[in-house]
């Protein structure tokens, strides 16, 4: 929000001065809960270790000991005591009927009112109308959401009309160097196939 905000105020036309008492919220030594501790909430981790963080998470399965330590992470079993607790909480599950809605109006309560929320996973992941109503209702103070479920939501929808949202278009991975990433890992794939060796990727199912 503080970024979006301040990038609004320098580029305006109206802005003749910089207000001294504008001031956003510190990362270093704040608290974030990971929800999802896969390998993609694995690397948040290690990216947020830099900024001095204390890093909690809950996932289906508990990371060996050797790899919460590298980190920094506390586990927790519960996932109404990470939301307690976090300054910012992130979402890092595959949508799956047990992910559907995770955090709805239950879950937003639970959380500080000076937390925020981040999604960058899938958009069905959030019950939309129970985090419009949070965030109209200052139950947390704001959003940053990557993923949405439409994408893009319709013109008309809430979420684009509150300020304590931030809304980009699941650009997680929009890189020239990922993509090539994905291709090339994706080439490697079928290639195994082919070939009756063992696919790199695999998915099991559930």
């Amino acid at each position: 929000m503080y970024l979006h905000s301040g990038c609004q105020i320098a580029v305006s036309p109206d802005t003749k001065h910089f207000a001294v008492d504008w001031l956003g919220v510190e990362v270093t030594r704040a608290t974030l809960g990971i929800i999802g501790m896969g390998s993609i909430g694995y690397r948040v981790a290690q990216r947020a270790r830099a900024f001095n963080m204390r890093i909690l998470y809950h996932n289906r399965n508990r990371r060996r000991k050797d790899e919460e330590e590298a980190v920094g992470a506390h586990y927790c079993e519960k996932m109404e005591d990470l939301l307690q607790q976090s300054d910012f909480v992130m979402l890092v599950v595959n949508l799956t009927p047990e992910t559907h809605k995770l955090i709805g109006k239950k879950e937003l309560g639970l959380m500080k009112p000076t937390a925020t929320l981040i999604n960058i996973s899938r958009g069905a992941v959030i019950d939309q109308d129970a985090l419009v109503e949070a965030l109209q209702n200052k139950v947390i103070r704001a959003a940053a959401l990557d993923v949405t479920y439409p994408e893009p939501l319709p013109r008309d929808h809430p979420l684009l009309k509150l300020n304590n949202v931030i809304i980009t278009p699941h650009i997680g991975t929009a890189t020239v160097q990922a993509i090539h990433m994905m291709a090339e890992e994706a080439i490697a794939n079928m290639l195994a196939v082919l070939n009756g060796q063992p696919i790199p990727s695999e998915v099991f199912p559930k």
